[in-house]
């Protein structure tokens, strides 16, 4: 098993380098010419790059569990591992940041407490939430959970955000997702959730909190900035809060290390892009195609991890969630 990962990761690692490359030389001119050309096909495609990598991101880090020697039963081990991941992402950001001469909205004080406090939700409660669920649950099954999120957005975002309108469509697209996450445990011989399942849907709320917040905090700031701070500050409290319930710092392998890399990298380039789409998109229309997110998780959970994903209520449960977020973006007949 480990060969082939190790042959797939380095497939992943000379794509996800230019990738890199090409985010970290990204400009706002480069920005403006690039959506000036096709702008709904550009942010499509760029979306489903950063679906593409999250939904990488999911067996990776299962992989990350074993190739660190993670105790995946104890919580505080799991947050020191999730924290020591956007610590060193935010530093490399805030550090690119700096030499790039990214813009901060003034006064910065006032943007780094705003940005900060998004990463809070985005960042501290998302991922503890995340990673604890996944020791708990396939990962393929994980990113369908996490879907609920958009659901929740698209459906009821009318109640917080003036711009968003209240429509029937969007009751029936609550209703059609609600009988989705009821769908994917039918096999089981039981329409209840677990502990994991619970833990995963609450990582999809709070990213739906980050999300509204981060359509501020990005106005007028750079991605890069929204990115580094975000995951610096949130990394920071998630390694404190693992080592004061006493956590352990993982133990470091050559292959620990390869694994690490491109969790670390596929997580910048992915989290800058959809901080960039966020300055230009709707948040509706981007959670629409963040449900691609968990058939990539999908894929490559089944090729690294050997996962099955050919069951019953998951593809019942991707129809219905699916049908209802896209129901729900219906637009009335004029």
């Amino acid at each position: 098993m480990k060969k082939r990962s190790l042959s797939i990761v380095r497939e992943l690692f000379s794509l996800l380098t230019n990738c890199f490359l090409r985010v970290i030389l990204f400009t706002e001119k480069a920005e403006e010419e690039l959506f000036m050309k096709n702008k709904k096909i550009t942010g499509t495609l760029l979306a489903l790059l950063v679906m593409a990598l999250w939904g990488s991101l999911f067996p990776f880090i299962k992989i990350g569990y074993d190739a660190f020697n993670v105790d995946t039963s104890s919580p505080a081990d799991i947050l020191v591992f999730a924290g020591i991941r956007f610590i060193l992402c935010g530093a490399v950001v805030i550090a690119l940041s700096i030499i790039k001469k990214e813009t901060l909205v003034k006064p910065k004080a006032k943007s780094i407490i705003s940005i900060s406090a998004m990463g809070f939700f985005g960042i501290v409660l998302h991922y503890a939430f995340t990673y604890l669920g996944l020791s708990m649950a396939d990962s393929s099954k994980t990113a369908l959970l996490k879907q609920l999120g958009a659901l929740l957005y698209v459906c009821f975002a009318f109640l917080f955000i003036k711009e968003e309108k209240f429509s029937f469509y969007k009751i029936i697209g609550a209703i059609l997702g609600f009988c989705g996450i009821i769908a994917i445990n039918a096999g089981g011989g039981s329409l209840s959730l677990s502990m994991g399942d619970w833990l995963i849907i609450f990582a999809s709320v709070s990213l739906v909190v980050s999300n509204i917040m981060s359509k501020r905090s990005v106005s007028g700031n750079s991605p890069f900035w929204v990115m580094a701070i975000s995951q610096f500050s949130g990394g920071i409290i998630l390694f404190l809060v693992g080592i004061i319930m006493g956590g352990k710092i993982p133990n470091i392998t050559p292959w620990a290390a390869l694994v690490f890399t491109y969790i670390c990298a596929a997580s910048i380039v992915a989290y800058v892009l959809w901080f960039f789409l966020q300055k230009s998109a709707d948040l509706s229309n981007l959670f629409i195609i963040k449900f691609a997110e968990p058939l990539f998780a999908a894929l490559f959970g089944a090729v690294l991890l050997g996962e099955d994903i050919f069951k019953i209520q998951y593809l019942l449960s991707f129809v219905l969630i699916s049908s209802g977020i896209m129901l729900a973006n219906k637009k009335k007949d004029k």
